[in-house]
This record gives structure tokens, sequence and C-alpha cells, in this order.
């Protein structure tokens, strides 16, 4: 089949570096999957601060290139699996943040990836909230689990308690057994209690470092001050994960006096760590919120309210019916 006769999607493109208007939509060859890889026909996407981040400082000019079809997060439904795939067959409902930190081009009708960057969808999930899912449960999951090796009976604080990760953290720290202290406006205080939060404190009245003390596990989900404003927070042979960057002004050497762990983490595709978070939502113990659902051309309006930073959990494109 010539490159002209090749099935056809649409997806959301980017040429250059720019706000939300740069967000175009477009019709492109559909992907074909190579071994170990299956073609999935998305019907939800997520949207997520990597991706308005990409887009608007135009960081793909020095990995892909122009033109990018942004995005991760993804559930939809296996159409077809390349040579040697076992793990699923066509017509399965699967979630997944395939590829990272590489482009997914989750923004699109189709998309390829290794079969083991998804896992199948939960019951009673359905691909909406299956696209909220992965990236930022992933995060969570791999930060407090895999990082910090919370147990359960320890203290842990969460920044941005009511954001896309943070609301995840939350639930799955209570999964774990801790005691949970989330940082958040007043207004989200009441969704953070019902999600398992034991304490929550309102940022813009009162000072986390100095209200906070004797903590095991610190998750920063917003780094800048934040780092090091936590040590304080922190017990001695206490952990800090950031998920982003810590920067120069970070005091590394006051943390490590104080017997503190401090780092940054970067999520993984992770199979395992997929079907945990299966496991919790089937078992009734993790739930995600979905603040707005708009559909893939109006990808553009959806980073618009991203940016903000004032949702409550987490935003996700419609794809497919």
């Amino acid at each position: 089949m010539s490159a002209s006769q090749a099935p056809q999607m649409r997806a959301v493109s980017q040429d250059t570096a720019g706000g939300p208007d740069v967000l175009k939509v477009i019709t492109t060859d559909r992907p074909v999957p190579g071994p170990t890889e299956i073609l999935v026909r998305v019907h939800a996407a997520g949207v997520n601060p990597t991706d308005w981040k990409t887009r608007a400082e135009g960081a793909f000019m020095t990995g892909r290139g122009a033109p990018l079809t942004l995005g991760f997060d993804v559930s939809g439904v296996v159409e077809e699996v390349g040579l040697g795939v076992t793990l699923f067959e066509p017509g399965d409902k699967v979630f997944g943040m395939p590829r990272f930190p590489h482009p997914a081009g989750a923004y699109a009708e189709y998309v390829t990836a290794p079969a083991r960057h998804f896992a199948h969808l939960p019951e009673g999930l359905d691909h909406v909230q299956g696209a909220a899912l992965p990236l930022a449960a992933l995060t969570a999951w791999q930060a407090l689990v895999d990082t910090a090796r919370l147990q359960p009976g320890e203290r842990v604080l969460i920044h941005a308690a009511a954001g896309g990760v943070g609301h995840l953290a939350v639930q799955i720290a209570k999964a774990r057994g801790a005691y949970v202290i989330g940082t958040a406006r007043q207004a989200k205080h009441d969704v953070l209690r019902e999600l398992g939060a034991d304490e929550v404190i309102d940022y813009t009245q009162q000072d986390f470092a100095e209200t906070v003390r004797d903590v095991d596990v610190v998750l920063d989900t917003i780094a800048g001050a934040y780092g090091a404003r936590s040590l304080r927070t922190l017990r001695s042979g206490g952990r800090l994960v950031s998920i982003l960057p810590l920067d120069d002004t970070f005091p590394a050497d006051q943390a490590r006096e104080a017997r503190i762990r401090a780092g940054f983490m970067m999520v993984e595709p992770d199979r395992a760590g997929l079907q945990a978070v299966a496991g919790l939502v089937a078992g009734g113990q993790l739930r995600v919120l979905v603040d707005t659902v708009v559909p893939l051309e109006d990808a553009g309006k959806a980073h618009t309210l991203g940016e903000t930073g004032r949702t409550t959990g987490k935003i996700v494109l419609s794809v497919a019916p």
C-alpha cells in the first residue's frame, strides 16, 4: 500500500513552540505496530503539565522535532498486535503511559507502543477515567512505594494534594497505611478528607514549614523553595521525593547533615505499577477525579485550563465515542 493509500487518522499537532493556539487538528497516516507493539484505538487521552510545558518551551525541537503530537496518557481498545505480542489481543481494553519521556502521540485517534507499556483497564472504569490515571498514578506510586518505600504508620506530607498527582498520592499513601497530611486551598479540603487525608493545611493561610513536624516522607510536586522548606518538617532519617528537579538553591548539605535522603525521580513506563494501580481501583481504594472533559479538537482549551493551576484532579480529551 502506498503512503497515499495508508489509513488516515486525526491528530493534534504543532509545528512550533508557543501558546495553546499552536495546537492544530491534522489528518495523518495511522501508525503500524512493530514487533512487540500494539496498535490502540484511543478513546481518551489525559492532559498533564508536561504536555503544556513541552508545547510552550519547544523542548521537542531538540528531540523528535516538528511536527509533534503531544500526549502520554492513553485509554482505548487494542486494534492490532505486532509480532510476538502475547499479553493482549484485538478488542482488549487497555490503559497506559507509553514511551515516556519520549513522545507517545496520545492526542490522536491511534497510537502504537510496546505492549508492556500497557495494562488491562480495570473493570468498572470507563475510558475517560482510564486516561486520567496512568502518568499521575504511576508518578505517585513510584515516588511513594518504589522510591520512598512508604511503610504503614509513617507520616507523609503531600504538596498540592488536590492536583492530578497529589489526589492519587493521598489515596495510595492511605492504602499503604500511612498518616496523610496534604497542602491545598481551603476550598479543596472537604474533597481531600473524603479521599482519606488525615490533615489538610491551607498553604495560603498557614506556613506548613512552621506547623508540620516529624514527617517521615515528603512528596514535593511543586519544587522551587518547597523542597528546602520541607526539610524542616522531616524527622532525622526522613525522605524527600521531588517529581521535579531540585534546583541549585536546594540545601543538599543541610539534608545530609539531618540524615534526610532527598532527590528527584522521573516516572517511567511500568506495567507492574499499572497493575498495582488497577488493583487499588478494583479494591475501591483508589479513584481518579476528573475535572473537565473536552473533545480532541479543543486540546488548546484544555491546555489553557490546565495552566491556571486551579483544577481539582485531571483534564481529559475525549477522542473516540
